[in-house]
């Protein structure tokens, strides 16, 4: 019976790991294609000024929360078989 609570933390701590860490990608690629787009889009200014800062931190967290959630969602839902 231990062992197997001892399983089922371990296996939620690999999810919760997984989880944390398809959230820092999905964060860190919102960011930089956001930051990319300000950066090269022709017919903007190219320069990286705090507004396109602040814009590119917001669609990194959206990325984030879309991503996190998301990956709840699959793992609560059954395996359709």
């Amino acid at each position: 019976m231990a062992e197997q609570q001892q399983g089922q933390q371990q296996s939620d701590q690999a999810w919760g790991t997984r989880r944390r860490r398809a959230g820092i990608a999905a964060f860190l690629a919102g960011l930089v294609v956001t930051l990319g787009f300000f950066a090269f889009f022709p017919g903007l200014p190219h320069v990286i000024d705090w507004g396109a800062v602040l814009v590119s931190l917001a669609v990194g967290g959206l990325a984030r929360w879309v991503c996190q959630s998301w990956m709840t969602k699959a793992a609560k839902k059954p395996d359709r078989v």
